[in-house]
């Protein structure tokens, strides 16, 4: 259902708020450049310092600007089923193609109680949901069994996995516990080479944010099985990866966007801050790497 080069989008602010005028400037670069879907309000887009009009208008500007030239996965989680459940309802009404719905952060569930949230929004809402693996910011950890029965017990339902768990093993997990149509996403740019020969379409990116073609460029040569070239192209992006992550994402990301465009600030919503002085060095740094500056 979904493959290649996914940005999960920064939210551009200026002076406090949402800059419209500047995220709409992002999803035309984006498409422009190749990206084959997009993704409103997820991690990258501090969707948790968003109020829920905040939330919903970014994915509703998302999908307006898209104009149906690409599918939209709204970033639809909450470590409250029931809030988690308004955004999907929310998005399924203005346009979206999917959910991404990540496990529930700071309350820790147990694989029972994963499965129960996941269930719940599955039976209760049939936007096809992604589900997103992160345990590294939520603590909680989908486990593969449960990302398994989840899939068998609702397969129109959840359609997909953004892992983000650094375990490229579980690429074969799924894949040899699931159906083959069973979408299977890196959540970590870095690891996004080995995930697809593992099985894996594609990427939701941070640094397609900032190297869209790059990104794309990449991600099509893994499909057409070009092995040199996409390894050419995993090289130069490769430091670009570790530089998003030199400081709280997504304050790098926010700041190679301001180098390359003069439309974008590197504003950030506390409790984060702009990146560091060492974290803007190694961002630059790498733009250069990349030939983007």
């Amino acid at each position: 259902m979904f493959s290649g080069s996914i940005p999960a989008l920064v939210t551009p602010f200026r002076d406090g708020s949402f800059d419209e005028d500047a995220f709409r400037q992002l999803v035309d670069w984006q498409i422009e450049s190749g990206s084959k879907a997009l993704v409103p309000c997820g991690t990258t887009g501090e969707n948790s310092t968003l109020s829920n009009a905040e939330h919903h208008r970014v994915i509703e500007v998302c999908v307006e600007q898209a104009a149906g030239r690409v599918p939209i996965i709204a970033g639809c989680g909450s470590n409250d089923t029931m809030n988690a459940l308004l955004h999907m309802t929310f998005s399924k009404k203005c346009g979206a193609s999917a959910a991404l719905v990540v496990a529930p952060y700071y309350n820790k569930p147990s694989q029972a109680g994963i499965l129960a949230h996941f269930s719940y929004l599955a039976e209760h809402n049939d936007l096809p949901i992604i589900l997103y693996n992160v345990p590294g910011r939520t603590v909680t950890d989908i486990a593969p069994e449960t990302v398994c029965e989840l899939a068998k017990r609702y397969p129109e339902n959840i359609v997909g996995i953004k892992d983000a768990s650094g375990d490229l093993s579980r690429v074969v997990d799924h894949r040899m516990g699931i159906s083959k149509d069973f979408c299977q996403l890196s959540g970590d740019d870095e690891l996004a080479l080995p995930a697809n020969a593992a099985g894996a379409s594609g990427c939701i990116s941070v640094t397609a944010n900032v190297a869209p073609k790059l990104c794309a460029d990449f991600q099509q040569a893994c499909v057409e099985n070009d092995i040199a070239r996409a390894r050419e192209l995993n090289d130069l992006l490769y430091p670009l990866h570790y530089a998003m992550f030199e400081d709280s994402s997504p304050g790098p990301v926010k700041y190679a966007l301001s180098r390359v465009h003069d439309w974008m600030t590197d504003e950030v919503r506390l409790p984060l801050v702009p990146c560091s002085e060492p974290a803007r060095k190694a961002v630059d740094a790498a733009l250069e790497n990349a030939g983007l500056i």
